[in-house]
């Protein structure tokens, strides 16, 4: 972790977008936390940070029960960014006048930077024109800021669109700066950072990877590890990061369970094991899963099935291995936002396997999780800074069920096989047409349907397969990619003409939400 010179803290009120902050303020190369506004106070500024950014959020000050946050906070001696939401409640901690409105401001607008602040408050709109479009969502607005306050800038709805104490180093956006529909909100966000917090660019990769190496050298010691290794990304770089630091201390084991793409295995082996030498072992567990598996077609049922499977067979390797004081996990950071969310934990709505659902006597390892401050793009970054194949750093994320979930009905080692072959075409094809790295997620799902068809002169009532790509940037919401017709009909044709057993081929054209990514 850097400095806390380099360090910002963002007290989340519940934002659709508080990721979002966080992701941007890391892209200016420095270091964040996320926290809820309803962890106690002391925990919010803990560590000193450079400066806090309060998030938007779906309440209204004027709520019952409306979250707040104790007034101490701008009494730190440190910059104070609020957002939306943010800005409001420092608005009403601060003695201002709010505005209730009848509808809601949602949108595009224009923002009107007012003259004076150029010379009084330079340093958060410096090299922002005068005029610029802003995305506004909000309900309530700042009426009269607070005493010591002054209003920076305007849209046509909004008097005060923008506001600061120059004093204190407090501001207010009553706009959002991290979404993209917002033209200069990154420098606005770099101006807070630099400008007024003094943070420096200290994020880097490098400091990244040497950090999580000195961290884990220092929590294992002399110790060995053990790493659930699936062959996705999050694994992958949690066994390079781990190899870095320990060499031959760490042991991944790798359970193939049936369940894994076209050639999965031996990419895992030979990149692993023959590559980077790093002390590999794989259970062929393939049989013991497809039996398990038999006749189930409930979805929940299959997953909770897999992820037993998966720890007992994990844990039998484990133990023979002996010696074995700590469980490496691929945790990432936003596992960790959502565990300790503003809404509190989430509901369960997949079953996954943890380390919850050991056995008791590996319950006590004690846990190594050396991506757990780190995004999504920030660990593919990391794998390849540490010479991972681009392709398996860049790969679309795979359930962790694998192909069982992506098979609605009955799961079988031919129906797996049928799978596979058509799964490969799809992507292959997306590669040399160029769409693959354009899409988010893409993936073939068989359907539990057959299907009439002739080939040559011959009926046939053969297996239906389904396309899905989307595009996101969140995958909280996502679009169906809108692949070229030309494509599509390649791939189609590909698929009945070299996979035995399909004969028909239809794309989702859905969108998430109402749909899920996944069909199952």
């Amino acid at each position: 972790m850097p400095s806390t010179t380099d360090r910002i803290t963002i007290v989340d009120f519940g934002s659709q977008y508080t990721q979002l902050i966080a992701r941007k303020v890391r892209e200016q190369k420095v270091y964040c936390t996320i926290i809820s506004c309803r962890a106690p106070f002391a925990k919010i500024i803990a560590g000193s940070p450079a400066g806090f950014i309060l998030s938007g959020g779906p309440s209204s000050v004027h709520d019952r029960g409306a979250p707040l946050i104790d007034r101490r906070i701008f009494e730190q001696g440190v910059p104070v960014l609020g957002i939306c939401y943010g800005m409001q409640l420092t608005a009403k901690l601060l003695g201002g006048t709010l505005h209730r409105s009848r509808e809601r401001e949602y949108g595009k607008a224009t923002l009107r930077v007012n003259a004076k602040c150029k010379v009084q408050n330079a340093s958060i709109f410096a090299g922002v024109p005068a005029e610029s479009q802003v995305w506004m969502s909000h309900g309530d607005s700042v009426l009269k800021p607070p005493k010591g306050f002054v209003p920076l800038a305007s849209t046509p709805q909004c008097a005060v669109a923008a506001m600061a104490d120059p004093v204190r180093r407090i501001y207010g956006l009553q706009f959002h700066p991290e979404v993209v529909h917002t033209a200069h909100g990154l420098r606005i966000i770099r101006n807070f950072l630099s400008g007024v917090c003094g943070c420096r660019p200290s994020w880097t990769m490098g400091s990244i990877i040497g950090q999580s190496v000195k961290t884990v050298r220092e929590q294992v010691g002399d110790g060995r590890v053990v790493l659930g290794l699936s062959g996705g990304v999050d694994s992958s770089v949690t066994a390079m990061l781990l190899h870095k630091a320990l060499g031959r201390r760490v042991t991944c084991i790798f359970v193939d369970n049936g369940l894994l793409r076209l050639g999965e295995r031996a990419e895992v082996e030979r990149v692993f094991q023959k590559q980077f030498r790093v002390p590999l072992v794989t259970v062929d567990a393939a049989r013991e899963f497809y039996k398990k598996l038999k006749g189930v077609t409930d979805p929940e049922r299959k997953r909770k099935i897999i992820g037993r499977e998966f720890i007992e067979a994990f844990a039998r390797t484990a133990k023979k291995l002996g010696g074995v004081g700590f469980l490496a996990q691929g945790t990432i950071y936003p596992d960790v936002i959502e565990s300790t969310s503003f809404k509190g934990p989430s509901a369960t709505i997949k079953s996954h396997h943890n380390v919850g659902g050991l056995p008791e006597d590996m319950r006590d390892l004690a846990l190594v999780e050396p991506l757990r401050e780190l995004f999504k793009d920030e660990v593919r970054r990391v794998g390849l800074a540490l010479g991972l194949p681009r392709d398996l750093v860049m790969r679309h994320p795979f359930p962790g069920p694998g192909l069982a979930v992506r098979i609605l009905g009955e799961v079988t080692k031919e129906r797996c096989d049928v799978l596979r072959l058509v799964d490969r075409i799809f992507i292959d094809e997306l590669r040399a047409a160029g769409w693959y790295d354009r899409t988010s997620q893409a993936f073939a799902v068989l359907l539990p349907v057959r299907s009439v068809g002739v080939m040559g002169d011959e009926r046939t009532y053969q297996n239906v397969a389904a396309l899905r790509a989307v595009v996101t940037s969140d995958f909280m919401t996502a679009e169906w990619a809108r692949l070229p017709a030309a494509l599509l009909a390649r791939v189609s044709s590909r698929i009945v003409n070299e996979v035995k057993g399909v004969n028909r081929v239809v794309y989702d054209v859905s969108t998430k939400p109402p749909a899920t990514i996944e069909w199952e």
